[in-house]
C-alpha cells in the first residue's frame, strides 16, 4: 500500500501526535551549536532525559498497525500476522536512535531514503507474507513523511540549517579561492592590457603623414590634433536605416544626408563603407576615429590596413589582428574574441582600393565572416569610389557614405592649422589671399592632400607660389601618379604598374579631347578608345594589359580620374584637365586652335597653361597673337600669361605691360565698369592700394565689387586689401557692396577693419542682422525690411554706441520701446512701419534728429524739446503743421510733406525762429502760408520739391536765402521769377529730370548764371 493511500486511512490529526512522541520537545534557545545534533540526541527513548521506553515505542507501533487494519475496506495484510508486523515496525522506529545523522541531513535525504536506512537497520522478517512486507515498507515511508515534516517545524531546525549552509558556503568559497589562485581567470589581465594598448594606439596614430612632399623646410608628419579637419560626408539613406539628423546630420537631397565625417558611425548604421577620392582624408579619418576611441575608452579600436594584411597567405582572425599590423604588445589569450563578443570593438579596415581585384573577393569573404561572428561591433571600411560596386556590402548591412570636397571655409581652416603646426604664420595670409584670387589654384585645393602640397610649396618659396602654376601642377602630378603609392609601399595593382610618363601621356590625350569638346565628362567607351589608340606608342603600357585594364588602373590609382556615374569618367579637378590638355595642345603644335578660342572663358586656363608649357618662340608667338586681337579681354589674357612664363622675350613683355597699363588700374568709375566686362580674369590682375591715387583705389574696388557674383572669394580677397584705406569714397564702396557677399565673412574680414566715420551700414536681411549683432557695433545703421530688431537691443555694445538708426519698411515692428537703452542714439528715422502704434519712448531719448513717415504725426512730438532736425511725412492737421511740432525745440531743419498730397498749412511756423533750412514737399495752400517764410530771419536754405512754376507763384521775396533745391526747370520765365524773389542766392541744385547731353546742360547752366549773378555753385542731376 502506497503511503498516500495509507495516509487516507490514518489521518494526520490522529497520527501526528503519535509520531511527535518519538522525539524530545524543543528546549530554550535557537539551538546554535558548534557541531550538528544527531538524531540519537533528539529521540525521546534514549539518553538521560528519555520519556519513552522501548515498550512505549512498541505500543505506538501497535496503535498505528491496528488503526490501519481497522479502517474500512480490504485488510492490508493477513490478520494472523498483525503481531509480527507490529514488532517489525517498532524495530524500525527504534532504529531512529541508531542513525548517525542529524535532522537537517535527514530532511535532505527525503522520506524514501530515510525509510530505506531504517529498513536496513531493522530488516523485514523472512516469514512475513508478501502483503505484510509491503504494508511494513509502506507504513515505514508514511511514518518517515511525518517524521521529516515534524523536523522542519521544530524551532531549532531553521537556525541549525542556516548555520550549516553558512559553513558549507564558507568552505565552498575557500575552495574556489584556492582554485582561482592556482588557475587565474581568462580575462584577469584584460584591463591592464587594454590600458597599454590604448596608449599604443594613441601614440601610433597621433600624427598624420603627407606622402610625396620632400621640400626642404616642410616636415611630412603633423600632430593629428592640430592637422585634423572635420570634413563633411554624404550618407546614402536607406529606408531601413534611421536618419542621421538626430546627431546633427543635414538632409541635402532626397536619399542623402550631410553629416560630419567623424559621425559616420554615430546614430546611423553601425557598419559603413566610406568612399573618397585620393587624398580626400580617408586614412586621416580612420586615425582620428582610432585615437578618439582609444582616449574615450568606450570602444577598442583596431586599425587594419588591407594593403598590409593581404600580403599574408590568409587574412587574420581576431586573435591575430595585432600581430598582423605589427603591434608590439601581446594580448591575453582570447582577448580579441572577448572584446568583439561583447560588442566593444571599433574595426577600421582601411584601403580596400589598395589591394588587387582578386584579393577583394577574399577581403569581402573575410569581412563578411567577421561581421557574422561578431555583429554587435562598429565596422568602417574605406575605399576609393570606383574600387567596388555601389551595393558591394549592402547585404551585410553596410551603409554607403562619401567624403565631400573641402569647402572654402574648410580650406582656410586647413591653411591656418598647417601654418600653425609648421611655425610659419608669416606666410599664412599671403597664401589665403592667393587661394581667394587665383581661381585655378582654388579649384586645386579641394582635399587635404592637395592643400598640404600647396602649403608646402608656398612655404618652400618663402611666401610665394611658383612663378607659374606649371611647377605646382607638375609637383601634384608626381605625387599623385607615382610617389604617394611608392612611399606607402604599394606595388603593382592587378599586375599593372605604369610609370609617371606613361600615365601622363594617356591622361593628357583624354584631357585634350574633353577640352576640345567643351565638356568635363566623357563616356567610358570613348575614353577606352583613346587609350587603345595611344597604347602602341607607349611601350611600358602596351605590355601590361589591354585598354580597359589600363583605364581601370588609372581610375583606381591615379588620383586624377574618377567615375562620377556609371559609364562616365571625368577629372577630379578641372584644373588638371586644363593643365594636361594644354600640354598636349603644345606638343601637337595646336597654337591656332588656342588663339581661336581666346574669347571663350572656358579656355582661359588652357591658354595660360599652354604658355607655361610652350618653348620660348612658341610662347612669344602665342602672346603676340593674343595682342593682335586687340580687345581688352585678350590684352588682359596676355598679361595673365606673363605670370605663367618662366622666360619671355623682353620686347613682348614690354608691349604687353604697356598695353595693359591703359586698363589696369582703372582711373574712373566708368573705366572700372568697362574693365569688369572682361570677366573674373580681372580679379587676378587688380593691384592693391599701394601707389594708387584715391580715385584709382575707388575704381579698383568698384571693379572687384561688380565681379563679386561671378567669383565672390576672389573679389573678397581684392577688397580686403583696401579695408584700411582712408578715402571716404573707397570706404563707402566697401560698405555699399556687402550685400553681394556672405554677410558674416564679409563683415569679419572687411567691414570690421574699415574706419566707420560717416559710413551708414545697410542691413536688409536676416543674415546681415545676425552678422551685425555677433560683431562689434556699427554706429550708423539703415535697417530695411521685416527684421526682428530686438536682436540689436540685446547687444550691450550696440546700445552704447549706435548713434543713428533708420528703420524702413518693417511690418513686423509694433513698438520701439526697446530703444530706451540706446544711450548714444541721436538720430532716428521711422518710415513705412504701419503697425507701429506705440512711440511713447521718444521723449525719453536724447534725439537731435527725428524722421517719421506714417499715418498721423506722433502725439509725443510736442514733448521733444531737444530736436534740431525734424522730417515729417504724415497727415498734418488742417489748422497747420505748427500744432504738432515740438514747442520748445530749437529746430534748425524742418522738412514737411502732407501725405494726402494737398497743400501745406504753415500757419504759426514762424514761431521757430531758429530755422535755417526748410524743405517743403507740397506747396503752401495760401499766400498767408507763404508769408510765414519771410518771418524766419535765419532761413538760408530752401528746398521746394513741387512744381517749380506753382511754387514760385506764392513765393515771397526772401533776401536771406542763399541756397535753393528745385526740381529741374529750364523755363526762363519761371527761373526769372525765382531770381526776383531770391536775390541773395549763391548756389542752386536742379534735381529729378536733367536733360541728357552736355550741350543742353551747358545751356541751362549759362541761363542760371545770367539770372543769378551771385551764384558760385550749380548742380544739375
Amino acid at each position: 500500500m502506497e503511503p498516500a493511500l495509507l495516509g487516507g486511512k490514518l489521518t494526520s490529526a490522529l497520527i501526528g501526535p503519535l509520531v511527535r512522541k518519538l522525539f524530545r520537545a524543543d528546549g530554550p534557545g535557537a539551538g546554535l551549536v558548534d557541531r550538528p545534533v544527531r538524531l540519537a540526541a533528539l529521540v525521546s527513548f534514549r539518553g538521560e532525559k528519555r520519556t519513552l521506553t522501548d515498550r512505549d515505542v512498541h505500543r505506538l507501533a501497535a496503535k498505528l498497525v491496528t488503526r490501519a487494519a481497522d479502517s474500512p475496506g480490504e485488510p492490508p495484510f493477513p490478520a494472523d500476522e498483525t503481531t509480527a508486523v507490529t514488532d517489525a515496525l517498532a524495530a524500525r522506529l527504534l532504529a531512529l536512535g541508531d542513525l548517525d545523522m542529524d535532522d537537517a541531513q535527514a530532511v535532505r535525504l527525503g522520506h524514501r531514503e530515510l525509510a530505506s536506512r531504517l529498513a536496513r537497520s531493522a530488516p523485514t522478517p523472512a516469514h512475513l507474507a508478501v502483503d505484510s512486507a509491503y504494508f511494513l515498507d509502506s507504513a515505514t515511508e508514511w511514518a518517515c513523511l511525518h517524521i521529516l515534516e515534524f523536523f522542519t517545524r521544530r524551532s531549532t531546525f531553521l537556525a541549525r540549517t542556516l548555520v550549516e549552509q553558512s559553513r558549507t558556503q564558507a568552505q565552498l568559497i575557500a575552495r574556489i579561492d584556492e582554485l582561482i589562485s592556482r588557475v587565474p581567470r581568462p580575462d584577469v589581465g584584460d584591463t591592464a592590457f587594454e590600458r597599454r594598448y590604448r596608449d599604443y594606439v594613441t601614440a601610433r596614430h597621433k600624427h598624420i603623414t603627407i606622402y610625396g612632399i620632400d621640400l626642404r623646410d616642410s616636415p611630412d608628419r603633423w600632430p593629428l590634433e592640430v592637422a585634423y579637419l572635420s570634413l563633411e560626408a554624404t550618407a546614402q539613406s536607406r529606408p531601413a536605416d534611421p536618419s542621421w539628423t538626430m546627431t546633427g546630420g543635414i538632409p541635402s537631397e532626397p536619399g542623402t544626408t550631410q553629416l560630419p565625417a567623424e559621425d559616420v558611425l554615430t546614430g546611423g548604421p553601425r557598419r559603413v563603407l566610406l568612399r573618397g577620392d585620393a587624398g580626400s582624408g580617408k586614412t586621416t579619418l580612420v586615425q582620428w576615429l582610432a585615437v578618439t576611441a582609444a582616449r574615450d575608452g568606450d570602444l577598442v579600436p583596431y586599425v587594419l590596413p588591407l594593403r598590409t594584411l593581404v600580403r599574408a597567405p590568409a587574412l587574420p582572425a581576431p586573435g591575430a589582428f595585432l600581430d598582423a599590423v605589427g603591434c608590439p604588445h601581446a594580448p591575453p589569450a582570447g582577448w580579441a574574441e572577448r572584446v568583439l563578443t561583447t560588442g566593444r570593438g571599433l574595426v577600421l579596415v582601411d584601403g580596400l582600393d589598395e589591394v588587387p581585384a582578386a584579393d577583394r573577393r577574399r577581403a569581402r569573404d573575410w569581412l563578411t565572416a567577421l561581421v557574422a561572428a561578431f555583429p554587435d561591433n562598429r565596422w568602417l571600411l574605406t575605399s576609393r569610389p570606383t574600387a567596388v560596386r555601389a551595393d558591394w556590402l549592402a547585404d551585410e548591412g553596410f551603409g554607403e557614405t562619401t567624403l565631400s570636397p573641402m569647402r572654402r571655409a574648410e580650406v582656410a581652416t586647413f591653411v591656418r592649422r598647417w601654418h600653425a603646426a609648421a611655425g610659419a604664420a608669416e606666410f599664412e595670409e599671403r597664401l589665403l589671399d592667393s587661394l581667394r584670387t587665383k581661381r585655378d589654384l582654388a579649384r586645386l585645393a579641394t582635399n587635404p592632400l592637395m592643400c598640404g602640397l600647396i602649403c608646402a610649396l608656398h612655404r618652400e618659396r618663402r611666401g610665394y607660389l611658383p612663378t607659374g602654376r606649371k611647377e605646382l601642377y607638375d609637383a601634384a602630378l608626381a605625387m599623385l601618379l607615382t610617389r604617394r603609392d611608392r612611399e606607402r609601399g604599394m606595388g603593382a595593382v592587378d599586375g599593372v604598374e605604369l610609370g609617371e610618363e606613361a600615365q601622363v601621356e594617356i591622361l593628357q590625350r583624354i584631357a585634350y579631347a574633353l577640352v576640345l569638346s567643351g565638356r568635363t565628362e566623357m563616356d567610358l567607351g570613348t575614353a577606352e578608345g583613346i587609350v587603345e589608340r595611344c597604347l602602341p606608342s607607349i611601350v611600358s603600357a602596351g605590355r601590361q594589359g589591354d585598354a580597359r585594364t589600363i583605364l581601370d588602373t588609372l581610375l583606381l590609382r591615379s588620383g586624377l580620374l574618377r567615375q562620377p556615374a556609371h559609364g562616365v569618367i571625368d577629372f577630379v579637378h578641372r584644373t588638371f584637365q586644363d593643365h594636361l590638355g594644354a600640354r598636349y595642345a603644345v606638343e601637337e603644335g595646336h597654337l591656332d586652335v588656342l588663339v581661336s578660342r581666346a574669347d571663350d572663358t572656358q579656355w582661359e586656363d588652357v591658354i595660360r597653361m599652354a604658355v607655361a608649357h610652350a618653348r620660348p618662340r612658341e610662347r612669344a608667338s602665342l602672346i603676340r597673337r593674343l595682342l593682335d586681337l586687340d580687345t581688352p579681354r585678350t590684352t588682359l589674357q596676355a598679361l595673365a600669361c606673363l605670370e605663367q612664363a618662366a622666360t619671355v622675350d623682353s620686347g613682348v613683355r614690354r608691349e604687353v605691360e604697356e598695353r595693359a597699363a591703359g586698363l589696369i588700374p582703372p582711373a574712373t568709375t566708368r573705366e572700372a565698369w568697362e574693365l569688369a566686362k572682361a570677366g573674373p580674369l580681372v580679379l587676378e590682375l587688380l593691384p592693391g592700394p599701394e601707389a594708387l591715387t584715391d580715385e584709382e583705389a575707388h575704381a579698383v574696388t568698384v571693379s572687384a565689387s561688380l565681379l563679386a557674383e561671378a567669383e565672390p572669394d576672389a573679389a573678397l580677397a581684392v577688397l580686403r586689401r583696401f579695408r584700411g584705406h582712408p578715402s571716404l569714397d573707397v570706404r563707402r564702396q566697401l560698405v555699399g557692396t556687402w550685400h553681394r557677399f556672405d554677410a558674416g565673412p564679409y563683415l569679419s574680414e572687411v567691414l570690421s577693419r574699415v574706419s566707420r566715420e560717416e559710413l551708414v551700414l545697410d542691413v536688409e536681411t536676416e543674415a546681415q542682422l545676425a552678422a551685425l549683432t555677433a560683431g562689434p557695433a556699427w554706429p550708423l545703421l539703415h535697417l530695411g525690411g521685416p527684421l526682428d530688431l530686438r536682436e540689436i537691443a540685446r547687444s550691450p555694445e550696440h546700445r552704447r554706441e549706435v548713434s543713428r538708426l533708420d528703420i524702413i519698411g518693417n511690418a513686423l515692428l509694433t513698438d520701439v520701446g526697446w530703444l530706451s537703452g540706446f544711450t548714444a542714439l541721436r538720430s532716428l528715422y521711422i518710415s513705412d512701419c504701419p503697425n507701429v502704434t506705440d512711440l511713447s519712448v521718444l521723449p525719453r531719448l536724447s534725439l537731435d534728429s527725428l524722421g517719421y513717415c506714417g499715418g498721423s504725426p506722433p502725439r509725443e512730438l510736442p514733448e521733444m524739446g531737444g530736436l534740431k532736425v525734424l522730417h515729417l511725412e504724415t497727415h498734418l492737421p488742417a489748422e497747420g503743421a505748427a500744432a504738432v511740432l515740438p514747442r520748445r525745440a530749437p529746430l534748425k531743419l524742418l522738412s514737411l510733406r502732407q501725405s494726402n498730397g494737398t497743400g501745406l498749412s504753415l500757419t504759426g511756423i514762424a514761431a521757430w525762429q531758429t530755422l535755417c533750412h526748410l524743405a517743403l514737399r507740397n506747396p503752401p495752400r495760401t499766400p498767408e502760408d507763404w508769408r510765414e517764410l519771410a518771418l524766419l530771419p535765419l532761413l538760408v536754405c530752401l528746398s521746394l520739391y513741387g512744381n517749380p512754376a506753382t511754387s514760385v507763384a506764392g513765393l515771397p521775396v526772401l533776401p536771406h536765402v542763399q541756397h535753393l533745391d528745385l526740381n529741374f526747370c529750364a523755363d526762363q520765365e519761371v527761373l526769372t521769377r525765382y531770381a526776383e524773389r531770391l536775390p541773395g542766392l549763391t548756389s542752386i541744385a536742379l534735381m529729378n529730370g536733367a536733360p541728357a547731353g552736355a550741350e543742353k546742360q551747358q545751356h541751362v547752366t549759362a541761363l542760371l548764371s545770367a539770372l543769378f549773378p551771385r551764384l558760385v555753385r550749380i548742380d544739375i542731376s
